[in-house]
């Protein structure tokens, strides 16, 4: 006869489960990631879930041959302990996806739960978030700068932001948000692209290789573009008219601009200039052309900017979820 008490190892292992806050004591089922156990309801995962509603369809095993914790079966998942946390947290509490604001740890695990899991009430206003902050469009995209600079309100910025967003649109099929992201990557400058930015945590954001390429070769791309005749600062460098008011001043201010992209080496290529910032500038005439010279460009910026980072054009951007 066999001896069905549990082995040294198996009352060890038992030993070291973590029960997660999640804990309702009316729930039907625990769910373990890793070493921590979440106990729920399985009405609830499957109603909002197809993969737990074709589960739960399926024919099921001999109760007595399944683990279980205070008579609820155990299903084990293989998902970080703090992704099926935010995962749970966003299930059981309607408020939570009404936060303006969510933590972009808290957008990935919602993006990668639900999709794995096929939450679409999670999935979709998550995903939302996302391509807010990146839109396809330029005028979306200008509307989300503050005094020109860029600030993101559906997401919070942590250490690391912009390399952690740009590889989660890119893991998970938001296509129509690389371009946008790929761009504000390249923007973060060679150092901080080869080394990395450091987290909250300690850990560090960096790219993989095949991504870092694109963004160091998609930068070099910028820096050059952005001057050629007909883009954003094209008229930096041509500036020939001959009825500008006064020359010398507009050509001196003209210079210490072009200087001080070519000198930083920054990427300015979606730059938009303001009429009241070129006017304390520049004379008249040289403003308008100043003015009309960099819509133009920023237009054409836009248009290319995917295949600047090898990328579809944006009508084929399309977010494969």
């Amino acid at each position: 006869m066999s001896d069905s008490r549990p082995t040294k190892r198996q009352r060890n292992e038992a030993a070291s489960i973590t029960r997660s806050a999640i804990w309702y004591k009316d729930g039907s089922v625990v769910l373990q990631a890793q070493d921590t156990q979440f106990r729920v309801h399985w009405s609830v995962l499957a109603k909002h879930s197809v993969f737990f509603k074709d589960l739960e369809s399926l024919p099921q095993p001999n109760p007595a041959d399944l683990p279980t914790v205070d008579g609820c079966p155990v299903v084990e998942i293989q998902d970080a302990v703090e992704d099926v946390e935010h995962l749970l947290t966003a299930l059981y509490d309607p408020s939570f996806l009404t936060q303006t604001t969510l933590p972009l740890a808290t957008v990935g695990a919602l993006i990668r739960l639900g999709r794995k899991y096929y939450f679409k009430v999670l999935l979709d206003p998550t995903v939302a978030r996302i391509t807010f902050e990146n839109p396809t469009t330029y005028d979306s995209c200008d509307a989300l700068l503050v005094d020109g600079v860029y600030r993101p309100t559906r997401i919070m910025v942590s250490g690391g932001f912009f390399f952690d967003l740009l590889m989660l649109a890119q893991e998970n099929n938001i296509l129509s948000a690389l371009p946008t992201a790929y761009y504000r990557a390249a923007k973060r400058g060679p150092a901080r692209l080869l080394d990395g930015v450091k987290r909250e945590d300690g850990t560090v954001a960096s790219l993989p290789l095949v991504h870092l390429r694109r963004c160091i070769v998609g930068r070099d791309r910028l820096l050059s573009k952005q001057f050629q005749p007909g883009y954003t600062l094209g008229w930096l460098r041509q500036w020939q008219l001959s009825d500008c008011k006064n020359s010398s001043e507009c050509d001196r201010r003209r210079s210490a601009m072009l200087s001080h992209y070519l000198d930083g080496n920054v990427v300015g290529a979606l730059d938009k200039f303001e009429a009241h910032d070129v006017r304390k500038a520049f004379c008249a005439t040289c403003c308008q052309h100043f003015l009309d010279s960099n819509a133009t460009g920023l237009k054409k910026m836009w248009e290319e900017l995917p295949g600047i980072f090898d990328l579809a054009p944006w009508d084929q951007l399309k977010n494969d979820l």
